[in-house]
């Protein structure tokens, strides 16, 4: 063969391997991750619940798949934490409340989404840094751009207080900072049509306003904030937007919505300020003929059970429904397996529930875990029929969902105390495993 045909041979070579390469990184599925903010299973109606209109949320159980057990913890910073990294806190150090811990700042989803070629994006809620003092966190976790507001530094709804990729944005005074949000990922995603992304949406909504800053956040167009009922229709809106922002970039196909929340509702709001003071309204929600009151910050099933939606078209069947048990450390590992990754070489708590998407059988985990405060260590431990809580209490989760008849070591059963060393045993294997 002669020389010049050796090198268009090769040239030839280079040139098809590198589109493969190429279309196998385009092929891949773009992921619009939601994580909304203080909203229980009470609050949708593809749960069951009947107080607030969410259509454009309800759509996405009918598009995709609906889960049953989703478990994060009772209040924000240890989902976020357990989320981003696949761990539960307590085996990183129990980071401060408003910090991460440093040692996994290398090791998030975002970061093992990079490895498989991927722009990374996140806006709305962070809480895991007074950002103002460190503007590079969001990027050393793993995301090349952010839209963040400053927690503990000024609003996040009206006249919001934005830190943009190290910049505080002096655009957005007449702005509502979910609109804002959204709209960065929105562009970003418009940015990145040709390679793959994921676009991580911790909402701000439906959070009380913070009521720790120097004045008091400005009032919405109404002179007084949003309630309940109004920062739903917000949030419910807002995911539509971005849901049609997909079929208006042409990307709905190959793009994963997860839709998730990182703990229940609160059980008050803030609905006002007057002289001097926050005005507070107490939030039950309408689910099945029962009234709820918001179960933040509690281990019980109104709690730390949260709902769950994931659409991937063509992959998963519309209208499905998966009841395995899943925790927040579960997401990890299977968005590793969505896109084709292998399992990070450090050591997680989670494990793929990726199976379950096509609808096979997979050994799903028999227990999943929840953490708050670490000192002293609150916890709660479930199977699918039992539950053991921090402070002793057992539950019957076949017969007493509502968790209203706590069995304690005094008063159990054979059953009731074979169970409570089960659950004990697990918990304190995993605590070990440190």
């Amino acid at each position: 063969m002669k020389s010049y045909q050796v090198i268009i041979l090769i040239i030839s070579i280079i040139l098809i391997s590198s589109c493969s390469q190429k279309d196998s990184i385009d092929t891949k599925p773009n992921i619009l991750f939601i994580l909304a903010d203080d909203v229980g299973r009470e609050v949708l109606g593809s749960y069951g619940g009947d107080s607030y209109q969410t259509k454009e949320i309800d759509a996405l159980a009918e598009a995709g798949m609906k889960f049953n057990h989703v478990y994060a913890s009772p209040v924000c910073h240890p989902s976020r934490i357990t989320l981003l990294t696949g761990r539960y806190p307590f085996t990183l150090g129990d980071a401060e409340w408003g910090s991460f811990p440093e040692q996994a700042e290398g090791q998030t989803f975002a970061h093992e989404l990079k490895q498989a070629g991927y722009a990374t994006a996140v806006a709305g809620k962070w809480q895991l840094a007074t950002l103002g003092n460190d503007l590079d966190q969001p990027h050393r976790l793993g995301f090349d751009e952010y839209c963040l507001f400053g927690w503990h530094e000024g609003p996040r709804y009206h006249e919001p207080y934005i830190w943009q990729n190290g910049e505080l944005r002096k655009d957005v005074k007449e702005s509502y900072g979910p609109d804002v949000y959204s709209d960065f990922l929105i562009d970003f995603m418009s940015r990145n049509v040709d390679r793959p992304f994921l676009a991580y949406f911790p909402m701000a909504l439906i959070h009380d306003v913070s009521n720790d800053l120097s004045e008091p956040p400005p009032f919405g167009a109404d002179g007084r904030y949003e309630n309940v009922k109004e920062m739903v229709s917000q949030t419910d809106r807002i995911v539509g937007k971005m849901v049609q922002s997909l079929t208006d970039l042409g990307i709905a196909d190959n793009t994963i919505i997860i839709f998730t929340t990182d703990n229940g509702t609160n059980h008050t709001s803030i609905v006002n300020y007057e002289d001097g003071e926050y005005i507070e309204e107490e939030v039950y929600s309408n689910i099945y003929g029962m009234s709820i009151p918001g179960g933040k910050k509690k281990f019980n099933d109104w709690g730390v059970r949260v709902p769950t939606m994931l659409v991937w078209p063509g992959k998963v069947e519309p209208g499905s429904l998966c009841n395995a048990m899943i925790d927040f450390s579960d997401f990890l590992p299977t968005l590793n397996d969505l896109v084709g990754l292998p399992q990070p070489d450090y050591k997680i708590n989670g494990r793929s529930f990726a199976p379950a998407l096509a609808g096979s059988e997979f050994e799903s985990r028999e227990w999943v875990y929840s953490q708050k405060e670490k000192d002293p260590p609150q916890f709660m431990i479930r199977t699918g029929d039992w539950k053991l809580v921090w402070d002793g209490n057992l539950f019957d989760m076949r017969n007493d969902s509502l968790e209203t008849n706590p069995i304690s070591l005094e008063n159990s059963s054979e059953a009731e105390l074979k169970a409570r060393q089960e659950l004990e045993s697990i918990h304190n294997t995993l605590r070990k495993g440190l």
